[in-house]
């Protein structure tokens, strides 16, 4: 033995031993575990028409797929942290696995829209509980010196899945089959049960308190889960659905609103006084953590909302296909692999509060780029604002992710990383249909007020009607054929510029949610201590 290591202090031998050392194989386990789970939230939406046509079914009718999973993995999530306890984390996280793999084979196989409903319940419910219990197994596998690296290689997971799963799924679709977008995730389901098994571990400090909980009478908070299925199940088919069915026009959107309020009000008062709370809101009083979730709501709510928008916009206003769409998605997504490590390294050296006002500047800054994007935009201008918003937020998604435990008992770590999941989903579900919605309510305006400045009056509609009825004329029509088709191209210029407008407003809303996020990052840690 040598003379360092005999005389090495035995509290630093005793830190190092509380950790396992096979903890970065373990950071890559939980990580694809993630990423497996995201993909599923995206990697369907391109697969719709398919699997509607495919089951007999129409467009309306397979969204369900969508919404299914999210209702189911909106409602397990914050109580994730809650089942953990009960079954012990580890054991948990490979049942979440296991049974989201089993789900995954079904859907894959499902003789009916009705029956791969039910099915992508049972795999969004299993889904709940992967991206909190991944968070948590690496925030007590890694010591705080090294936590901000773990967690670089869980961000790649869940910013990357977003961004490339379109894409992904257009592929298999169309060069496969919709089935396998399903069924791909049972061989690597096997392969992370496996190495899950092997690797990952309960640590004793956990366990024993975990089970000294049990033993002292924990009791099940029964009206706080039935308030969230209520709760956070209506809330999300309400903004899943609200446009789509006119909001408050309808009176089962209606319906929701009122139970979703009503449950989550509830919801709030109830918890706060359970000694074991389905979901303990009583870590708001913690300040980074309160900052870390409403930070990644607002993530949640930038990133969903802008990756819902850009291959909207290119594929409906400048006429890429759905395959051409993705690829200006997924430069932005290699961008996030590339500097997250980076980012990590620099987390335990530069204070937070800067890199995370510095990363919501630069993803402000691009969106508000993309507010100059017009009917010429190159392919390459698309790909290089989307990157610069990646680049910012591989800034800011560590330090917040880092931040939520710093001052927070360690023996709550499974409920900080369930709520500050739930912020980002939730915010994500928020943004997606805000921006929906905002879309169709400008695109509305901006053609009414086309419309009233092209009248027939106008010199210049009179022009440019001449000018088009003289081409249509030159290439064979007769007169009121060709000026028909002059005023129908008029028609379809006015539409797709009040398109354009549309999605211009929805650019400047989003970069001014973020702009509006920098003062808050002051208040945050510095992060150049991560112990609980």
């Amino acid at each position: 033995m040598s003379h360092t290591a005999a005389h090495e202090d035995p509290a630093a031998i005793a830190a190092r031993a509380e950790y396992p050392a096979g903890r970065w194989l373990i950071a890559v386990v939980v990580g694809l575990a993630a990423f497996m789970e995201v993909l599923d939230i995206s990697i369907a939406n391109v697969s719709l028409a398919h699997i509607a046509g495919s089951l007999s079914a129409s467009q309306d009718e397979a969204t369900w797929v969508l919404t299914a999973y999210l209702v189911a993995n909106a409602i397990v999530l914050p109580a994730s942290g809650w089942f953990s306890q009960v079954f012990g984390r580890k054991r948990y996280f490979i049942g979440s696995i296991v049974c989201f793999s089993i789900a995954s084979l079904a859907c894959g196989l499902a003789p009916s829209l009705g029956w791969l409903v039910v099915f992508r319940i049972i795999q969004g419910a299993a889904g709940g509980g992967l991206q909190p219990v991944a968070q948590a197994i690496l925030a007590d596998s890694f010591p705080p010196s090294q936590r901000s690296m773990a967690f670089s290689i869980y961000g790649i997971a869940v910013v990357f899945a977003p961004a490339i799963g379109p894409t992904l799924g257009g592929w298999i679709t169309d060069n496969v089959s919709w089935h396998w977008i399903f069924l791909l995730n049972v061989p690597v389901g096997g392969v992370l049960v496996a190495l899950s098994l092997a690797l990952v571990k309960d640590s004793p400090a956990y366990e024993k308190a975990r089970r000294a909980k049990m033993a002292s009478g924990f009791r099940v908070d029964y009206i706080g889960f039935a308030l969230l299925i209520v709760g956070l199940g209506c809330l999300q088919i309400l903004l899943d659905r609200g446009q789509q069915a006119d909001w408050l026009a309808s009176p089962f959107i209606t319906t929701m609103a009122v139970l979703a309020g009503l449950s989550i009000l509830a919801l709030i008062i109830w918890e706060p006084m359970q000694d074991d709370p389905i979901m303990d809101l009583r870590l708001f009083k913690y300040r980074n953590f309160a900052i870390s979730s409403v930070m990644m709501f607002m993530l949640g709510f930038v990133l969903f909302g802008s990756t819902l928008l850009i291959p909207q916009f290119v594929q409906r206003v400048l006429g890429y296909t759905a395959t051409l769409a993705g690829l200006v998605i997924s430069p932005g997504g290699l961008v996030i692999v590339f500097m997250m490590p980076i980012v990590g390294v620099l987390s335990g050296k530069l204070d937070a509060r800067w890199m995370v006002g510095g990363g919501l500047s630069v993803v402000a800054l691009s969106m508000f780029h993309m507010t100059t994007f017009n009917m010429d935009s190159s392919f390459t201008q698309l790909v290089a604002a989307r990157c610069l918003q990646t680049l910012g937020l591989a800034f800011i998604f560590i330090p917040v992710t880092s931040i939520a435990y710093v001052g927070v008992p360690a023996d709550k770590t499974d409920q900080v990383s369930a709520l500050v999941n739930l912020a980002r989903n939730v915010g994500g579900s928020v943004g997606i249909s805000l921006a929906t919605t905002w879309l169709a309510r400008r695109g509305q305006y901006h053609h009414n007020v086309l419309v009233e400045n092209i009248t027939p009056y106008d010199h210049q509609t009179q022009s440019l009607t001449e000018q088009l009825t003289q081409h249509f004329m030159a290439a064979g029509a007769s007169m009121d054929a060709a000026r028909q088709q002059a005023q129908a191209t008029i028609a379809n210029m006015v539409a797709s510029q009040s398109q354009l407008l549309s999605f211009l407003d929805d650019y400047w809303l989003l970069g001014m949610v973020i702009a509006a996020l920098v003062p808050l990052s002051l208040f945050m840690s510095s992060g150049k201590t991560h112990s609980h």
